[in-house]
């Protein structure tokens, strides 16, 4: 019975997952609720996922990683890539993946490509080349450097602390580095003659000096407006006149005799004869004329320069902001959030992969990897890189970074990783002294440290943990083994590695990587150990497998993070990450073979 138990549960799980209706951190914790619920685990069972040394070890990963980017000690290769990068796609991205790619392998990925995007993405700018071509491969670069080391992504992590509750032990701080070379080189190779090719048709016309009309089409979307006399709005500040509640408009600025105010702009009184300059589509704006008796002016809308001088100046500007990963802007609507009041600049397009929405702003739900092209005062551009909950991309006021510190926070995460490399403490401890001493040397505020975190994935682990936890209590993991065994135990051990492989692949495009490790590579070490194979092998076949996740835009967080500002169509990341896929499932099972032993 706790078997069909276990297994309704993971069935459950399952489809969560894919059908995305709840965040997958959320549905994490249901499901060790519903373990402990069920009688399949025990009370401190169900919690046990947050002491867990994986758990644990991941958050403060979370937390060097922060101290690397704050210091701006990864923005020094920047001028590097400029110098050596050329115009030649192939050699920027293999340029690209000898920067960024090492970088991963003691700094979480997810924090390599935050600080790596605004970067490349200005570069391309400035090459007058599109940031397509790139940012793709970025992402791919930094999945397969995160593979080098034990430390590189949450996924070995988890795998890891999985490896010793089975008891086999953790892996090593390099165990499979020399595997993770060698398939690290091997995908940059690949991405850097193909990705150029598979991705030739995504290129852009847009220059620099076009990049908002053309990339954002905001000709029709921007317009000025001018209120006669007569005008019920005369004499009302915007904000009682309402026309930005009743309307999907945004009023981003006010002319008033050839001063220009820009926001907030709530309770400046409007006057006869001001000029505004809104964002909305052309039936809202027909509709305010028909009731407020204001003017369009049409032909100054379509004039670009004067579109581009309105929007940039050196008060105001546009820029370009990332929805991250755990922000808490996900699910809610720029109206709810009251974006406007909250960060004091106004959203004139969402970009969603190639979808782009110019109406209805106000009423769209926002979702993690939505690019906002936003437009206000300077000073509130500069202000929203202080925000946890939006990544700015196309300006940065580098100089908020503390570049003087950026040596000893090298020092810190080099001496994490020698200190566990030479086996003088475990990892855990190493790696908790390490976010001690970010904070003691003040290349890390103490508030910092908390928003580094990115608390899904923590609550995800410490929520799925407990699952593993009942598949062995209940015998299901044993009982997979066995049919298993069955089905495969005539197999070679190297196909039977080579189907892990396959399953694990396929498995972590449809759920996260961390919850593929942790259903699959108990079952994976059981099989091994009841085929007399070699356990290391098998969870080494599962942790690549998971973590190489190049086939969709929601299989990995990196894919999701450039899928909006690259731009890219779903089937991009098919094209371009299937044959690399297929690449890894051929390369991998005969390199674990070499070098672990079957």
């Amino acid at each position: 019975m706790s078997i069909f138990l276990t297994l309704t549960v993971v069935v459950f799980a399952f489809v969560c997952f894919i059908g995305e209706w709840l965040p997958t951190d959320i549905v994490a914790l249901i499901v060790a609720v519903l373990l402990t619920l069920l009688g399949l685990i025990t009370p401190e069972e169900s919690i046990s996922g947050f002491s867990n040394s994986a758990t644990v070890t991941v958050m403060a990963m979370f937390i060097l990683s922060a101290g690397i980017s704050r210091t701006g000690a990864i923005q020094i290769v920047e001028n590097s890539l400029l110098k050596w990068g050329g115009k030649n796609p192939t050699k920027q991205i293999f340029i690209l993946g000898l920067l960024a790619g090492p970088i991963t392998a003691l700094v979480n990925n997810t924090a390599v490509v935050a600080v790596f995007l605004p970067i490349v993405e200005n570069w391309c700018y400035r090459q007058k080349m599109s940031v397509s071509l790139l940012l793709l491969p970025l992402s791919y670069i930094t999945i397969l450097g995160g593979m080098i080391t034990v430390v590189g992504t949450s996924t070995t992590v988890l795998a890891s602390g999985l490896s010793a509750t089975l008891g086999y032990g953790t892996f090593g701080l390099f165990q499979f580095t020399f595997l993770g070379l060698i398939t690290f080189f091997v995908g940059l190779i690949y991405l850097s003659i193909f990705a150029p090719r598979l991705l030739k048709n995504q290129v852009s016309s847009c220059s620099t000096d076009d990049l908002v009309t053309c990339d954002y089409q905001l000709k029709e979307y921007i317009s000025e407006i001018i209120i006669p006399p007569g005008s019920p709005l005369v004499g009302k500040t915007l904000n009682t006149s309402r026309i930005q509640r009743q309307f999907d408009v945004d009023v981003i600025e006010i002319i008033d005799n050839g001063v220009h105010f820009s926001q907030p702009l709530a309770d400046k009184k409007l006057k006869a004869g001001c000029i505004l300059l809104v964002r909305g589509g052309r039936e809202d704006l027909l509709q305010i004329k028909n009731q407020q008796g204001i003017e369009i002016l049409p032909e100054v809308k379509f004039s670009y320069p004067s579109l581009i001088s309105e929007l940039n100046s050196e008060e105001e500007g546009v820029a370009e902001v990332l929805v991250t990963s755990g922000s808490n802007l996900i699910g809610s609507t720029l109206k709810e959030l009251r974006f406007r009041q909250r960060y004091n600049v106004t959203v004139l397009a969402i970009r969603r992969g190639q979808e782009l929405s110019r109406e209805r702003l106000g009423k769209t739900p926002l979702r993690f990897g939505d690019v906002l092209l936003v437009g206000g005062p300077q000073q509130s551009l500069i202000g929203l890189q202080t925000s946890r909950n939006l990544l700015l991309i196309m300006q940065q006021d580098i100089e908020i970074l503390r570049h003087s510190k950026a040596g000893i926070a090298i020092a810190i995460c080099l001496g994490v990783v020698l200190v566990a490399a030479f086996k003088l403490l475990t990892i855990l401890v190493s790696s908790l002294i390490g976010v001690i001493l970010m904070v003691l040397t003040g290349c890390l505020k103490p508030k910092e440290i908390y928003e580094a975190v990115r608390w899904d994935i923590i609550f995800l682990l410490a929520g799925l943990i407990p699952l593993g936890i009942a598949m062995n209590n209940s015998g299901t993991t044993q009982l997979l083994a066995e049919n298993i065994v069955k089905l495969g135990g005539q197999l070679p051990g190297y196909w039977l590695l080579t189907f892990f492989f396959v399953l694990t692949a396929c498995m972590t495009e449809i759920l996260s990587n961390n919850a593929a490790v942790i259903l699959l590579l108990p079952i994976a070490a059981k099989v091994a150990e009841n085929l007399n194979f070699n356990p290391l092998a098998f969870m080494l076949a599962v942790t690549f497998a998971a973590s190489y996740s190049f086939m969709t835009p929601i299989g990995y967080q990196t894919n999701t993070m450039v899928y909006s500002p690259g731009g890219y169509r779903f089937v991009d990341f098919f094209r371009v990450g299937a044959p690399l896929t297929i690449l890894m499932t051929l390369i991998i099972p005969p390199l674990i073979i070499l070098l672990y032993g079957i």
